[in-house]
């Protein structure tokens, strides 16, 4: 038994060691057609890092040549199946560029737009990649709307459109948190452009309720600590949103806590209105004084250009 398995033990390191020296002579060999056949050989065999060293030194020989297009195309698939993703999108894009009437084409770029989606990083990361995707995905889906593809396609949108969605509502959760800061102001607006924002870009999201109670909540809070020229403008506004937000969500769970603050935000513009209309009896009293003093003044004055 022992004297079999070690036999077995040789067997195999000296087919390793034949395979290492066949390819390192491949590696020097200046037989082009010796390395395609090889590239392809390693390529068909799944050796893709082998076909992926071969492809780099028959591929700029052979550019041009009849050979050319089934090594390009197995060069960005070798790329692929080797996970590197950014490559293989690269290199299937230079494939459909350059042979855009070939077979393999709808293929290729449908495989360029399906790397850069692999490739792309969850919601909680930077989403610059994802967007890319989803321009290749969409170049795609408007190149060959009849594609096989085409459903694939359209379910990989949907996925980075979530990932961005995502990626809004934890910004839209990260200037509410900062909103219970020290200084407060500059993030009270901050949510409220950015909550709107979210509506807009995601309007059938799942978390419109919630930052649209959020946003009257903040809009209130806002109103409440701005300055007597602003605070008019901005009661209006959050009430504006209460009232929105009961007629678009009538049976929400926020739908107390709304009527709440609404009520709260009326009681404050009314205080407002209040002490505005004090303001302007008070300046209005004022400038009469003033004029009096002033005409009083020029009465005076004149009295004493005629004694003159």
């Amino acid at each position: 038994m022992r004297k079999a398995q070690a036999y077995i033990i040789l067997l195999l390191v000296a087919s390793l060691s034949f395979s290492c020296g066949e390819f390192y002579k491949l590696e020097k060999s200046t037989n082009w057609d010796e390395l395609y056949e090889a590239a392809n050989s390693y390529y068909d065999e799944g050796e893709f890092n082998k076909a992926i060293i071969l492809y780099d030194r028959v591929l700029p020989v052979i550019k041009g040549s009849g050979k050319a297009e089934l090594a390009e195309f197995n060069y960005a698939y070798a790329h692929f199946r080797t996970k590197r993703y950014i490559e293989s999108a690269g290199y299937f894009k230079t494939f459909f560029d350059t042979y855009n009437r070939s077979p393999l084409a709808e293929e290729a770029l449908f495989m360029h737009a399906y790397s850069l989606y692999l490739d792309s990083p969850d919601y909680n990361l930077d989403q610059r990649s994802s967007r890319e995707a989803v321009n290749a995905i969409q170049l795609f889906m408007n190149r060959y709307p009849e594609s096989d593809s085409y459903e694939r396609a359209t379910s990989m949108i949907d996925d980075l459109q979530k990932r961005f969605e995502e990626k809004a509502f934890e910004e839209s959760k990260m200037y509410y948190r900062l909103t219970e800061g020290l200084f407060p102001g500059e993030f009270y607006r901050a949510c409220i452009v950015n909550f709107q924002n979210f509506a807009k870009s995601f309007p059938d999201s799942k978390y419109n309720e919630e930052l649209a109670f959020k946003l009257v909540e903040v809009s209130a809070a806002y109103a409440e600590r701005s300055i007597f020229d602003k605070k008019e403008e901005r009661l209006n506004q959050s009430i504006e949103f209460a009232r929105d937000f009961e007629q678009r969500y009538p049976d929400s769970e926020y739908a107390k806590r709304v009527s709440n603050l609404m009520a709260e935000t009326q009681t404050e513009l009314a205080a407002h209105y209040r002490l505005k209309e004090q303001y302007e009896a008070r300046s209005a009293e004022a400038r009469r004084i003033r004029e009096e003093e002033e005409r009083n003044q020029a009465a005076t004055e004149a009295l004493r250009n005629v004694e003159n």
